[in-house]
């Protein structure tokens, strides 16, 4: 399996910004990681292998790259004026400069990437897919959030609007955007379990907001012994390969 680190200096975030591919064909997925973790995360805790029966048969293809939660939504000592301006930031790094990395990697009339996240990734996951329906082919959401305004003690401005899912997707009726997201070409999955440390109500509410706009997707709720756990995850990610891509 082909593995390559590339490193490069995002002048949106002012500092130096690694990114890991695995693979050499398919469907590309674009993994933003949990939490403050990094690119590796998902290589250290197997999801890579768990999945790697796919990437060496070329059905995917993964590019995994770092969050900016550390400098932004958990960051505790910056003000949330701040911690909305690290998240505003990550969505231009994301389309301005690791969207090109990719199209340069797979071809530029190459099948649109997927973007996938877990947990606080999901989130991150969410706010880039559905700001950007024309730039990705779906996502893949496990376990999210996608209502930050709790992080932000009470502050709110139209950067957090705009990098709030569940508040710019209730009012989203432009004549760009939710054409696409309604039109049923992009795949959107919404997965999580009922067990120790998930909250499928955070789940549901997202699949409201998307069936009260007419949008197709998949909201996936796993059982009551199904936690917020990589073992779980592990075994989602690869059954959703399956599904959509085998």
């Amino acid at each position: 399996m082909r593995r390559e680190i590339t490193t490069w200096y995002s002048d949106r975030l002012y500092m130096d910004m690694p990114l890991v591919a695995y693979g050499h064909a398919g469907t590309p997925i674009l993994m933003l990681p949990t939490a403050a973790a990094d690119f590796l995360e998902y290589e250290r805790f197997q999801m890579v292998d768990a999945i790697r029966h796919h990437i060496d048969a070329g059905r995917v293809r993964l590019y995994s790259i770092n969050s900016v939660n550390r400098q932004s939504l958990l960051n505790n000592s910056a003000p949330p004026d701040i911690k909305i301006e690290y998240i505003a930031r990550y969505d231009s790094y994301i389309v301005n400069e690791v969207l090109p990395l990719i199209r340069n990697d797979v071809g530029q009339h190459g099948v649109l990437p997927l973007v996938f996240g877990i947990s606080m990734g999901g989130y991150l996951a969410a706010n880039t897919f559905f700001k950007h329906p024309d730039l990705f082919g779906g996502t893949i959401l496990m376990s999210g959030t996608y209502d930050i305004r709790r992080y932000l003690d009470g502050f709110y401005n139209n950067q957090v609007y705009f990098n709030n899912p569940k508040d710019f997707l209730s009012n989203l009726s432009d004549d760009y955007h939710l054409p696409i997201l309604q039109g049923g070409s992009r795949k959107i999955v919404i997965y999580t379990g009922q067990g120790d440390y998930e909250d499928p109500a955070r789940s549901r509410e997202l699949s409201h907001i998307l069936g009260s706009k007419g949008i197709p997707h998949w909201l996936d709720v796993w059982g009551h012994d199904v936690n917020h756990d990589w073992p779980w995850w592990r075994k989602a990610l690869d059954h959703y390969c399956w599904q959509l891509f085998g």
